[in-house]
């Protein structure tokens, strides 16, 4: 879990409440020294929800969060009396959260909607009193039913990015250099091997007062989908975007083995991943003339569609945009 701002995994123990147990009691007044069982419900436990929030964008508020305990239910009462539930543990969490049971690596709960609140664990049922016992048989039933227990054990919160578009790419393809052009976003951007160990978001403008929002993804390596570099820390982000963005450089050695590359690491995490919409951007194409561009584009795939684009000089940030829109607003007739 990387030491910053931005923190999208965090291990934590949880305890939803244990049920109230049920009253063993027995009504007395003044005309009936034995008027029957009056023992109330035991209460139900706490339950620990979550909730989603768009105003976060990281688990960083998760880390301070060691043990979640809920509340116990409350014991049932005479008279009928049902005992109070325990209250209710709510936590807020980013959209595009995944919660996961640590030891079996289950998915139990997804959260991908501002204020959807679903309930993660379930608190134990309260048990019934003994009123609810009695029969013509039994009138007088000196049992009732203990509270159920409530649930335990550690649990995962992942965050999976949700952005339209997810940029793509080896490190140091110009990826924060493009998303600092397109947008208002300011990632780091250096002369080096990733320079983005987080992912970064940004929205893009474009006609009529569109927008749609693209994340800058930590540089994929040979070996991604095997752990390799950032490993599946980087893949998972890249399941949420609707369209994705191959960046390969013009001065790369060897443009249709980089796409190769790219293309196989998805394809070993996920081959779900191939059936997204892409698009390949030839970055730093400033660089390059109409012959070299035409050279370049014979080595890459037939079936995607492709843009040389330059950041720095502002050339084919245009047609980018063009090709992106139309790619996150055709019909899905994969």
């Amino acid at each position: 879990m990387e030491k910053g701002n931005f923190v999208d995994h965090i291990r934590i123990y949880c305890r939803s409440g244990k049920g109230g147990a049920g009253s063993v009691h027995f009504e007395r007044n003044k005309m009936d020294a034995k008027a029957g069982p009056d023992g109330g419900n035991g209460g139900r436990g706490g339950h620990i929800k979550l909730r989603g929030n768009a105003q976060l964008w990281t688990l960083l508020h998760m880390r301070y969060y060691k043990n979640v305990l809920a509340q116990d239910g409350v014991n049932g009462y005479k008279n009928n009396s049902t005992g109070s539930d325990g209250d209710d543990i709510v936590l807020e969490v980013p959209l595009g959260t995944v919660a996961k049971d640590m030891e079996s690596g289950e998915q139990e709960v997804e959260i991908l909607e501002d204020g959807q609140e679903v309930i993660w664990i379930r608190g134990g049922r309260g048990g019934l009193g003994n009123a609810n016992f009695a029969t013509p048989t039994n009138q007088t039933p000196d049992y009732a039913q203990p509270g159920e227990m409530g649930s335990e054990g550690w649990k995962i919160l992942e965050l999976k990015i949700l952005a339209d578009v997810g940029l793509v790419g080896f490190p140091n393809a110009g990826k924060s250099t493009l998303l600092s052009v397109l947008s208002a976003a300011k990632p780091k951007i250096a002369d080096y091997a990733f320079t983005t160990l987080t992912p970064q978001l940004g929205i893009v403008s474009y006609r009529d007062n569109k927008s749609f929002c693209m994340a800058d993804l930590p540089g994929i390596i040979e070996g991604a989908a095997e752990g390799k570099g950032l490993g599946h820390r980087f893949l998972r982000h890249i399941e949420r975007n609707s369209v994705l963005l191959l960046l390969v450089p013009a001065d790369s050695d060897d443009h249709e083995r980089e796409v190769e590359i790219l293309i196989n690491e998805l394809e070993e995490y996920n081959p779900e991943l191939l059936q997204k919409r892409m698009i390949i951007a030839v970055s730093k194409s400033e660089m390059l003339d109409d012959e070299l561009k035409q050279e370049i584009a014979k080595t890459l795939p037939a079936d995607i569609p492709h843009v040389f684009i330059s950041a720095v000089a502002n050339q084919g940030l245009v047609q980018l945009k063009d090709e992106l829109w139309r790619a996150l607003t055709a019909k899905d007739d994969i």
